[in-house]
């Protein structure tokens, strides 16, 4: 028998302040049209002023936890992905913790940025099959639009707030890639992009920064990367592209989402498309995606998924789970 890790309850939450694309026609060069042709954007939500990532965060772990019919007891460990946490310490998963009153077990944030959330999903399926627990529950997390430059078009149009989550536990399989849970994981970085994408401020540089980024660069690198990353974790679970039920990618661009898909050979039919609702979500866009996407019906017990994420680092990398 083999261990696994198993997608037994998923949520997410999205603030209540809905920002459409005409909202930024009133004080940039832009428009809804240039927006929608680029990105594929068409609305996204802001946090308010008093919701933090961990508010953000807390709502999308009680939905879930709910969905698994599980108490915050029951969970042995929070893995959170995230790169705008409310504070430069604690982490914003033990926030978290003490927000569902979990009095047990350990909470710890990730950060790679938009990849974050299948970095935190490679984390939590190690500990599980590592048997150092029994049930995770991975989060992604953002309130990305506390760091943009709002004088910047190419970026302040595509990002938007929101929070997904889901229950990991283990099960036992027979080893295969008919077993329900993760399959394989794939992961990957290099700092030599750093400038491709990245905040030009922190802690010890004393300067809070805003999000910049070389479009054009991080499109190029984005297919060709995501492709790769998720044929190499379909291939080390024994699979192809052919078997692929769902494709739910970080949803960043919906030319990236496109050039991905018809890279890996696969239809836009087969694959979860959220980008037009939420914008650009960084570590939050996959388990929205997953919420919504099981929502929506198109996400049914037994479908092979493949997730995939580029973010700044640059970092990148996929996982393969069965529903």
């Amino acid at each position: 028998m083999t261990c696994r890790a198993v997608i037994t309850g998923v949520g997410h939450y999205l603030p209540e302040r809905v920002v459409t694309n005409s909202e930024f026609e009133a004080r940039l060069d832009t428009t809804d049209e240039w927006i929608r042709t680029r990105s594929g954007i068409e609305r996204r939500h802001f946090a308010a002023e008093n919701e933090t990532t961990s508010d953000l965060a807390t709502h999308a772990a009680r939905a879930a936890l709910a969905d698994a019919g599980r108490a915050p007891d029951d969970i042995d460990a929070i893995v959170l992905a995230t790169s705008t946490p409310d504070l430069t310490f604690p982490s914003a998963a033990t926030m978290v913790q003490s927000a569902l009153g979990m009095t047990r077990g350990f909470a710890f944030d990730v950060q790679a940025v938009c990849a974050g959330f299948v970095y935190a999903l490679a984390n939590a399926n190690a500990l599980i099959v590592s048997g150092q627990a029994s049930r995770v529950l991975v989060l992604g997390a953002e309130t990305f639009s506390r760091i943009m430059d709002w004088s910047d078009r190419s970026t302040c149009v595509l990002f938007g707030d929101g929070a997904g989550a889901v229950v990991l536990e283990a099960q036992e399989g027979q080893g295969t890639s008919d077993d329900r849970g993760i399959l394989s994981t794939d992961l990957h970085s290099d700092g030599r992009y750093r400038d491709l994408l990245y905040v030009d401020g922190g802690v010890s540089t004393r300067n809070t920064g805003h999000l910049r980024m070389q479009g054009n660069q991080v499109f190029r690198h984005a297919v060709e990367k995501l492709a790769a990353t998720a044929e190499a974790a379909l291939d080390k679970a024994g699979l192809s592209s052919s078997d692929v039920d769902w494709v739910v990618p970080h949803q960043a661009n919906i030319r990236i989402i496109k050039g991905t898909a018809k890279k890996m050979g696969l239809s836009m039919n087969n694959v979860v498309v959220t980008v037009q609702d939420h914008g650009n979500t960084s570590a939050a866009s996959i388990p929205l995606a997953l919420s919504v996407g099981r929502a929506r019906g198109q996400i049914k017990p037994g479908d092979l998924l493949v997730s995939e994420a580029i973010g700044g680092g640059l970092a990148w990398g996929a996982v393969v789970l069965r529903w």
